[in-house]
């Protein structure tokens, strides 16, 4: 069996509150660590030898059902975040985008995230991208009505994965944490032959090391995408 290149890598982060929780903290804390993990495996995505693009799921758009309070808490995380991690991002070659529609957001942090972007443009070990007021069935609805709009009449599964705004049209392998086991509205045409992998750790708790175990579980999978191997 051949072993499996993973390249296009998705995470649903779960469980930040359940971890507060369970600590007797706010549900802020528990937010806080998590994006404490996700600067850990950044690091750990840019060093490994295929992993080209990393796409963790920040912000739905069904998270604007949640108290105000801690949405506005996630809006100032979010600014913060993109502040202190830009030496990062820089210093590990990494390119940051955001996925989304991030027009729902202040002008302020619109203008965080497109510095980021900017700043970034260049670096090429590794793509790290923010889902930011995303919905999968919003993605595609988009991309089909620019294509529209460009004049399409008939659209071809190709026209679609150019018009979506990820920079690569299928995912390898898509993680949850929290022991969850739905997608969520993630990425819905580009996860269509992904391997899934549910682990009941909870974010926060989330390390390189379980991430490394599960690739290498990852690679020993059989991928017929169809077909009969």
């Amino acid at each position: 069996m051949t072993e499996q290149s993973l390249k296009n890598l998705a995470i649903i982060m779960d469980g930040n509150g359940r971890w507060a929780a369970q600590r007797g903290l706010s549900r802020t804390k528990g937010h806080e660590q998590g994006a404490e993990v996700i600067r850990d495996i950044t690091e750990y995505c840019a060093k490994h030898p295929t992993i080209e693009t990393i796409t963790f799921y920040a912000f739905s758009t069904e998270n604007w059902k949640r108290p105000k309070l801690e949405v506005e808490f996630l809006m100032k995380l979010l600014e913060k975040y993109l502040k202190n991690e830009l030496e990062t991002y820089q210093k590990n070659n990494v390119k940051f985008m955001a996925i989304g529609n991030t027009e729902a957001f202040s002008k302020k942090l619109q203008e965080r995230i497109q510095l980021t972007e900017e700043a970034t443009r260049e670096n090429d070990a590794l793509t790290h991208i923010l889902a930011l007021n995303y919905g999968g069935r919003a993605e595609i609805t988009h991309a089909v009505n620019t294509l529209i709009a460009e004049g399409k009449r008939e659209l071809t599964e190709a026209d679609i994965s150019s018009a979506l705004q990820t920079p690569y049209s299928d995912v390898d392998l898509l993680i949850r944490t929290s022991g969850e086991e739905r997608v969520s509205n993630y990425l819905l045409w580009q996860i269509s032959y992904a391997e899934f992998y549910f682990t009941q750790t909870l974010w926060p708790d989330f390390t390189a090391d379980e991430l490394d175990d599960i690739i290498q579980h990852f690679q020993q999978r059989n991928r017929r995408f169809g077909g009969i191997l």
